[in-house]
C-alpha cells in the first residue's frame, strides 16, 4: 500500500511539473529529476534496499528487469526530454535508467 502513496506522490508531482515545462526548461526538467530521486529513495528506504544510482542508459545494455517500480511519464515538449525508470532485477536490488524520450507536442497550429 506504501509504495501506491509514493506513487501517487510522484505522478502527481510529475503531472504538475508536466504543465508547467511547455516550453521545455532545463530547470524543470532537473526539478522533476530531484523529486523523482527522492521519491525513489524514500521508496527504497521503506523497502529496506539500498537507494539506486541513477545510471545513464546505453544502446545494448543488458538489464534486468524483474519489477518496474516507476516510470516517469514524458513532459509537454516538443524536444526529447529526460525520462527515468526504476526497477528490481532478479535478485531484488532496485536500479535507476534515464533516458530520453520525445515529449508530448501539441502544437496550437491547425
Amino acid at each position: 500500500m506504501n509504495f501506491y502513496k509514493v506513487g501517487v506522490a510522484v505522478l502527481t508531482a510529475v503531472l504538475s511539473f508536466g504543465a508547467l515545462a511547455e516550453g521545455g526548461g532545463d530547470r524543470t526538467f532537473a526539478l522533476m529529476m530531484e523529486r523523482n530521486e527522492k521519491a525513489m529513495a524514500a521508496y527504497a528506504i521503506k523497502k529496506g534496499k539500498p537507494v539506486p544510482e541513477v545510471q545513464a542508459y546505453r544502446y545494448g545494455m543488458d538489464l534486468d528487469i524483474a519489477k518496474v517500480v516507476n516510470v516517469t511519464p514524458p513532459i509537454r515538449s516538443c524536444n526529447v526530454v529526460p525520462s527515468r525508470m526504476t526497477y528490481e532485477d532478479s535478485s531484488g536490488k532496485l536500479n535507476t535508467l534515464e533516458y530520453q524520450v520525445m515529449g508530448v507536442c501539441r502544437n496550437n497550429g491547425g
